[in-house]
């Protein structure tokens, strides 16, 4: 049966967003919540952030500043409990 992950992403956003690809090898539902700060991409972080999105990956952000989907903390914050895993970094 497939789970529901989320990943929160504060700091280490590279190797939160290399994590989260990786995440997706067993055919879970993974969501990547981009927190707070404006997220700067380099080669290796577009590369990820395009590889989740190819994959079926939904990707959201507080931040309007970031080109994802937008929903407020407090949203955010609703929907986690509908998640099997929560992983913070």
């Amino acid at each position: 049966m497939a789970k529901r992950i989320a990943v929160l992403i504060r700091d280490r956003k590279h190797e939160a967003l290399r994590m989260s690809v990786g995440l997706t090898l067993a055919d879970d539902e993974v969501n990547v919540f981009i927190m707070d700060e404006k997220l700067d991409t380099d080669e290796a972080t577009a590369l990820n952030l395009e590889t989740l999105l190819e994959l079926g990956c939904r990707i959201f952000s507080n931040n309007p500043e970031n080109k994802y989907e937008q929903m407020t903390a407090e949203e955010i914050a609703r929907i986690l409990p509908g998640y099997d895993v929560v992983i913070p970094y």
